[in-house]
């Protein structure tokens, strides 16, 4: 019985091993606890420092959006205050141009952009034959853009009125590679003339751009043709211009033509044509799209054999293209047409027909080889047979003029008909494969 007391000690020396082993784990836990929660602490006190700075910079910024948001509405009032001077300082240029009482028979809007040289010789080729008949033809420069120059060269001039089109809208081309410029100036001929029909309340206006010369006789052109299209809807528009106008092929100053094909280059149209147009204007190529059958619906244009405009603007947004070959030899009129002394009406779409059938009827008809040289020794008109575009071009090619085609029409074309002149008095109608039909003559 003495032993087991001996025994129980040797039992408590495991035991106390067994303490001290738990008790120092225990401190170990504790200690990777203690520092787990301060790493924890440290973490939550970066967070909130984080947090705290992400307000502040939301802070500044809430201010600074404020800021802006008072700075636009400043700016907001201003141009409200800036349109109502523009629209009192318009109202009496307008009134100023138009006093005496007459109402004006089209209103002339010369298009610019960025070329102040260029519009100083344009508007003053316009002045020097619309001074004295300014109430008849109140003259507008539309600028696109802020281009200072040509700002300062347009209020220069105090015969006329200045509108400026401003748009900052991004434009986004439906093809690769396209050029910007077609878009914005699709975009400034319909807020040109929505200002000018509309806002302005003309009846008629006449576009020109900035890089043409008119001729003597270039307003009385216009004003016969007013006459013309009132008397006659199938006339869409009237034009100052002929693609074949080149002095090679024009001769006779008095005579004017029907063409399915849109000129372009100096035209006037009505406000009930535009009406019809403005909802659907494109987003660029405005002149190619006039030339679709389906916007000009059988409607014809009325274009002179000698030009009324000259196009001197070899720089441009076209590049300069066929300036040398087609623009730059084109035949300016230099005489003073009484256009209203004239008699019009075979210009009317019940008389042209039967007129201009009777013209390509006395020509002599020629085919086979050397075309050109069977037309110059031939006295008197000719006509020639083409079966179809790629002919046409051909044969266009031999003579000189203008090869390209829109829609199916070539360019100056009336039914598949274009006529020019050869070097003399003498025509020459390249005749298409339908042409005589629609004209009613039998072939031959």
């Amino acid at each position: 019985m003495a032993r087991v007391p001996c025994d129980l000690r040797f039992l408590l020396i495991p035991a106390a091993f067994m303490f001290i082993y738990i008790q120092v784990r225990i401190f170990q836990t504790q200690s990777q606890y203690a520092d787990r929660l301060g790493s924890a602490l440290e973490s939550e006190n970066h967070c909130t420092s984080q947090l705290r700075s992400l307000i502040d910079q939301v802070s500044i910024k809430q201010s600074r959006i404020l800021a802006l948001e008072d700075l636009k509405n400043r700016q907001d009032q201003q141009l409200v205050q800036l349109k109502d001077l523009i629209h009192t300082f318009e109202s009496k240029g307008i009134a100023k141009l138009t006093e005496g009482g007459q109402v004006p028979l089209a209103a002339v809007v010369i298009m610019a952009c960025s070329r102040a040289d260029y519009l100083q010789r344009t508007v003053n080729s316009v002045l020097k034959y619309q001074t004295p008949i300014a109430s008849k033809y109140p003259l507008f420069i539309s600028q696109d853009g802020s281009n200072q120059a040509v700002k300062s060269k347009a209020l220069s001039y105090n015969q006329l009125t200045y509108i400026q089109h401003l748009d900052f809208e991004p434009v986004v081309t439906e093809r690769p590679g396209e050029l910007i410029a077609y878009y914005k100036i699709a975009r400034h001929y319909k807020w040109a003339l929505d200002q000018l029909f509309y806002k302005h309340k003309f009846s008629r206006v006449i576009i020109l751009e900035d890089d043409m010369e008119i001729a003597p006789d270039f307003f009385d052109y216009f004003e016969a043709a007013a006459n013309l299209m009132d008397r006659d809807e199938t006339i869409m528009a009237a034009s100052s211009w002929n693609d074949n106008g080149q002095k090679q092929f024009v001769h006779d100053p008095y005579a004017l033509y029907r063409s399915d094909f849109f000129p372009g280059l100096g035209w006037m149209l009505k406000r009930s044509t535009w009406d019809e147009l403005s909802p659907k204007w494109p987003k660029a190529y405005w002149d190619d799209w006039l030339r679709l059958k389906e916007n000009h619906k059988g409607r014809q244009f009325v274009r002179p054999e000698v030009c009324r405009t000259y196009n001197f603007g070899e720089h441009g947004s076209s590049l300069g293209q066929f300036f040398s070959q087609y623009l730059e030899p084109i035949k300016l009129n230099d005489v003073k047409v009484e256009w209203n002394a004239m008699d019009l009406g075979y210009l009317t779409e019940g008389n042209y027909t039967k007129y201009f059938s009777g013209l390509v009827r006395q020509a002599r008809p020629i085919q086979g080889p050397d075309l050109v040289l069977k037309a110059q020794n031939i006295k008197g008109d000719v006509r020639i047979r083409y079966k179809d575009q790629a002919e046409f071009e051909r044969i266009a090619g031999e003579f000189g003029i203008f090869e390209e085609w829109k829609d199916g029409v070539p360019r100056t074309a009336y039914k598949g008909i274009v006529v020019f002149r050869i070097q003399t008095t003498r025509r020459v109608f390249l005749v298409g494969p339908d042409s005589v039909i629609q004209l009613g003559i039998r072939k031959s």
